[in-house]
C-alpha cells in the first residue's frame, strides 16, 4: 500500500511543478511564480499561495511538498495548521455573539468562566490583548511541558485558573496573550452549548463553503490532505510533531482556497453582515485613551502607504500569513510547512507585484539632498519603479516604500528615510538608524 501511495504521490508531485492558475498564465502570475522558485521542487517542504483581487481568486498555486515521506505535493487545497491566523475566526465568533446580544464585551470574563480568579478582566480585554493574563505558552514551558507533548484544553485552563497575579492591571497595557483567545473559545462553548469546533463549522465554515476548514480540538483526529511540518537540519529535513489539542488561539486547519473565501467575506458580509464586520475592525484602546493597532484578531497597519489588515501565524513548523489591503480590494494568503519560511515577507513581495510603484508618483522625491551637519550629499534617483540613494563613496542603495513618505533599505546606516514636505512639495528627508536618529538632509 505504501508503494502505491508513493507512486501516486510522485505523479502528483510532477504535476505540482507546473503552474496551477485559476485561468491562463499572466505576466503577474509568472512574477509571483518566480518569488517561490526556490520551493518549486519535489524534495523540499513548501508553500501554498492565493491572491484575491476584487473578490475574485486571481492566483492559486502550490510549491514544494506537503509530505516528503509519500511524495505528496502542496496544492491550493492542501490543509495547513494556520496557528495564530486562527485568532480572527475566534474573534469573529465573539463579535457575532456580541451583536446577537448573547454576550456583552464589557462583561467580566468570570460571568462566563467563573473558575477564573476575579481579576476584573472583561471580554473586551481578552479580544485586544489588554487583559494582563500571563501567556499560556510561557506558563506551559515553565510548568515542564514540551511543545511535542500532548497539550489539552484542560491542561491550559487549569494553569490559567491557578494564576495568582496578572502582568499588569487590565486595560493598562497591550501584551499579546494566547491565553485570552483560549478563554474566548471557552466562552463561545459555554454560552452556545456547542463545542467551539462545531459552532464555527456551523456558523462560519459551512455558510462560506470552506469545506476543508476545521478547528482541531483533538490531536488524534484524522484530517485528510493535511501537510506535515518540517524543520531544516544539516542532513535535510526533520518532521515536527503537533500534539496541540486546544483551540481559540490556534488550532485552525484550513487551505489557501478556503482562506480566499474568507477574505471575500470581509467585503460581501455574507456571514456576519455589516455590523459584525464593523465591530471586528474596531481597534482596542487602553485606559489612558491610546488606540492600539490590534482589533479583533486582526492587526491594522500600513505598507507602502496602503492600509493593511491581517495576522500572521507561527506554531511548530507552520508559518502562515493572511493580509488584506481593503482600499485596493486585494488579499494575499501564504501558508508554509517549513519552520524557516517567512510568510509575511513573501506576502509583501506579492503586494509589490500587484501594486507596482507608479514612477510618476516617485519622481517627486528625485533630487539632490545636502546635510549641513555632516557636510554630505546624497542624490535620490529613479530607476524603473523604485528609488535609489546615491553617495559618491557607496554603491546604490535601493529604497522601498513602507509608508506614504517613508522608505526603507537594507543599508545598516540608511535603513529608514522619512521625507518631509510643505505646500510646494518635498523639502528634505531625515535618516534614522539603530544608533542615530533624525539626521536632516535638505533638498537643494
Amino acid at each position: 500500500m505504501s508503494l502505491m501511495l508513493r507512486l501516486i504521490g510522485s505523479l502528483l508531485a510532477a504535476f505540482a511543478l507546473f503552474p496551477q492558475p485559476c485561468s491562463a498564465q499572466t505576466g503577474l502570475d509568472k512574477q509571483v511564480d518566480s518569488l517561490f522558485a526556490a520551493w518549486n521542487s519535489n524534495d523540499t517542504p513548501g508553500v501554498a499561495v492565493a491572491v484575491v483581487e476584487a473578490d475574485e481568486v486571481v492566483y492559486r498555486r502550490g510549491f514544494g511538498m506537503a509530505n516528503l515521506d509519500y511524495d505528496v505535493p502542496i496544492t491550493p487545497s492542501t490543509v495547513f495548521l494556520v496557528a495564530s491566523v486562527s485568532k480572527q475566526f475566534t474573534a469573529f465568533a465573539i463579535a457575532m455573539l456580541a451583536i446577537e446580544g448573547i454576550i456583552n464585551l464589557n462583561d467580566p470574563v468570570t460571568k462566563y468562566v467563573p473558575e477564573l480568579p476575579e481579576f476584573q478582566i472583561t471580554v473586551r480585554h481578552l479580544v485586544h490583548h489588554t487583559s494582563g493574563l500571563r501567556d499560556a505558552f510561557g506558563l506551559l514551558a515553565m510548568a515542564g511541558y514540551h511543545m511535542d507533548d500532548v497539550i489539552t484544553k484542560k491542561s491550559i485552563l487549569d494553569l490559567l485558573y491557578r494564576q495568582e497575579k496578572l502582568n499588569f492591571d487590565p486595560g493598562e497595557e497591550y501584551l499579546y496573550s494566547n491565553s485570552g483567545y483560549i478563554l474566548m473559545a471557552e466562552i463561545v462553548e459555554r454560552v452556545t452549548g456547542m463545542s467551539f469546533a462545531d459552532w464555527t463549522q456551523k456558523h462560519l465554515f459551512e455558510p462560506l463553503g470552506m469545506k476543508n476548514s476545521h478547528f482541531r480540538d483533538d490531536h488524534r483526529e484524522v484530517l485528510p490532505n493535511r501537510a506535515q511540518g518540517y524543520v531544516t537540519r544539516d542532513d535535510g529535513y526533520a518532521e515536527q510533531v503537533v500534539a496541540w489539542s486546544s483551540v481559540g488561539a490556534s488550532g485552525l486547519y484550513t487551505t489557501a482556497t478556503d482562506l480566499a473565501r474568507w477574505a471575500t467575506n470581509f467585503s460581501t458580509g455574507a456571514v456576519g453582515g455589516p455590523r459584525v464586520l464593523d465591530l471586528v475592525h474596531q481597534r482596542g484602546r487602553l485606559a489612558n485613551g491610546d488606540t492600539l493597532a490590534y482589533a479583533f484578531g486582526l492587526t491594522i497597519g500600513s505598507y507602502r502607504g496602503f492600509q493593511t489588515v491581517g495576522h500572521g501565524g507561527s506554531h511548530r513548523s507552520f508559518r502562515t500569513h493572511f493580509l488584506r489591503l481593503p482600499e485596493e480590494d486585494l488579499a494575499i494568503i501564504v501558508l508554509s510547512n517549513l519552520e524557516e519560511f517567512d510568510p509575511a515577507d513573501m506576502a509583501r513581495k506579492i503586494v509589490d507585484v500587484y501594486l507596482e510603484e507608479d514612477p510618476t508618483m516617485l519622481s517627486q522625491y528625485v533630487g539632490t539632498y545636502y546635510s549641513e551637519e555632516l557636510d554630505a550629499t546624497y542624490t535620490i534617483a529613479l530607476e524603473a519603479t523604485h528609488l535609489v540613494a546615491r553617495h559618491r563613496r557607496y554603491e546604490d542603495i535601493h529604497l522601498m516604500r513602507s509608508d506614504k513618505d517613508h522608505f526603507s533599505s537594507d543599508s545598516w546606516f540608511l535603513p529608514s528615510v522619512e521625507f518631509s514636505r510643505d505646500a510646494h512639495g518635498i523639502t528634505g528627508f531625515e535618516v534614522t538608524n539603530r544608533r542615530t536618529r533624525k539626521v536632516w538632509f535638505a533638498k537643494r
